[in-house]
C-alpha cells in the first residue's frame, strides 16, 4: 500500500512540476531572442516579474487574467481525461458570454438572481454546444477535434452577428456589443480598488472538486479508464457513448462559466472579440497539455501563462524589448507540448505493437 500511495503521489509530483518545467526552457528560449535583438536578459525578465507579481495590483491583475483561463483548462482537462479532444472551449466560452449577458439583462429581480440566472445559462449555453459536437461522434460518428473546432467559427459568427445588430446596444456609440448589465449583477470584488473578482474563488474550488472527482469518485475513475485505456474500460463495463456526452456536457458548462465570469466580473457586457483576442481558450489547452490534464496542475499553469501574458505588457512598457516575446515563450512551450505528446503516444503505440496489439 505504502509503495502504491509512493507512485502515486510521484506521479501527482510530475504532473503539478511539469508546467514549471516548460515554463523554464520557454524562458530559456526568450532569452536567445531577447539576446538577439539586443536586450538585457535579466532586465527584460525583471521587467516581466515586475508586469505580473511586482506589486499587489499587478497580482491582482494577473489572476484576473488567469480566471476565465483556469476554468476553460479545467473543462478541455475533464474531456482530455477522458480520452476525448474538445478544442471548441473558444466557441463554448462565446456563447456562454453572451447567454450569461442577455440574462443579466433580461432576467427579473435583484442581483444575487441575475448572477445565478447569468451562471446558469452560461454553462447551459457551453455545455450543450459542447453536446452538440459528442452528439454528432455518437450519432455520425464525426471526428471531434475536427467539429469542436469547427464549431468555434460558427460560435464566433454567429455571436457578432447577435451583438452587430438584433442584440446591440440601442443608442450606444460602441462597436458590436450589448447593453451594460446593472451594477447589482456585476461579481464583487476581492479587494477594493482591484480587478480579481469572485470569479478567481469559484475557480480555485473548481480546480479542488474536479481534482476529488476524478481521484475518489467511481465515475470519475471510469473517466480516467476510459482515456488511458479504452478497450479495457469497455470490457469493464464503461459504456463509451453515455460517458463522453456527459464529459463533453461538463467540459463545455466550465467553459461556458469561464466566458459567464468575463462578462460579470470584468466587461459588464457582451463586447464582439472579447473571448477571441485574448486568447483565453487556447491558452487553456495550453495549461491543459502543459500539465498532462491534471486539474490542480492545469490551474498552475494557467496561472503561469496569464502570468507570461501581462508580464510581457511591463516588458513592452519599460523596455526597448518587443510585445512580441511574449510570444516568443509560449511558442515554445506549444513546442515543447508536442513534442512531448508525440513521445508519449510513439511510446504507447510501440508498447502495443510488443504485445501484439494493434495501434
Amino acid at each position: 500500500m505504502a509503495a502504491i500511495n509512493r507512485i502515486g503521489w510521484n506521479k501527482y509530483a510530475q504532473a503539478l512540476g511539469m508546467p514549471f518545467m516548460a515554463i523554464a526552457l520557454g524562458l530559456f528560449v526568450g532569452a536567445i531572442a531577447i539576446w538577439t535583438v539586443g536586450g538585457s536578459v535579466i532586465d527584460t525578465y525583471a521587467e516581466m516579474w515586475k508586469g505580473a507579481f511586482g506589486s499587489f495590483y499587478f497580482t491582482t491583475t494577473t489572476l484576473t487574467r488567469a480566471t476565465p483561463i483556469i476554468l476553460a483548462a479545467l473543462g478541455v482537462s475533464l474531456a482530455f481525461r477522458a480520452g476525448f479532444f474538445n478544442l471548441g472551449a473558444e466557441g463554448q466560452m462565446i456563447l456562454g458570454a453572451l447567454a450569461a449577458a442577455l440574462a443579466a439583462i433580461y432576467v427579473p429581480g435583484n442581483g444575487l438572481i441575475k448572477i445565478l440566472a447569468a451562471a446558469i445559462a452560461g454553462m447551459l449555453a457551453g455545455g450543450l454546444w459542447s453536446l452538440l459536437a459528442g452528439w454528432l461522434d455518437t450519432r455520425f460518428k464525426l471526428n471531434l477535434l475536427i467539429t469542436t473546432l469547427l464549431l468555434n467559427y460558427i460560435a464566433m459568427y454567429a455571436a457578432g452577428y447577435m451583438v452587430a445588430f438584433p442584440l446591440k446596444e440601442k443608442g450606444g456609440t460602441g462597436g458590436a456589443q450589448t447593453e451594460m448589465l446593472d451594477s447589482a449583477a456585476w461579481l464583487p470584488k476581492l479587494f477594493a480598488g482591484m480587478t480579481l473578482h469572485a470569479g478567481f474563488l469559484v475557480a480555485v474550488f473548481a480546480a479542488l472538486l474536479l481534482a476529488w472527482f476524478l481521484a475518489y469518485t467511481a465515475k470519475g475513475y471510469e473517466i480516467r479508464m476510459l482515456g488511458s485505456n479504452p478497450l479495457f474500460a469497455a470490457f469493464g463495463g464503461v459504456k463509451r457513448g453515455p460517458l463522453m456526452l456527459t464529459s463533453m456536457m461538463i467540459s463545455g458548462a466550465l467553459a461556458g462559466l469561464a466566458g459567464t465570469f468575463e462578462v460579470l466580473g470584468t466587461q459588464y457586457r457582451y463586447i464582439d472579440n472579447m473571448i477571441t483576442s485574448p486568447g483565453y481558450a487556447w491558452s487553456a489547452i495550453m495549461a491543459t497539455l502543459l500539465a498532462g490534464s491534471n486539474p490542480i496542475g492545469s490551474a498552475l499553469a494557467a496561472i503561469l501563462l496569464a502570468a507570461l501574458q501581462t508580464g510581457a505588457m511591463g516588458v513592452e512598457r519599460n523596455t526597448e524589448v518587443p510585445l512580441e516575446i511574449s510570444s516568443v515563450i509560449q511558442s515554445s512551450l506549444i513546442l515543447f507540448v508536442s513534442a512531448r505528446v508525440t513521445f508519449s503516444f510513439l511510446k504507447r503505440r510501440k508498447a502495443r505493437g510488443a504485445d501484439g496489439n494493434a495501434a
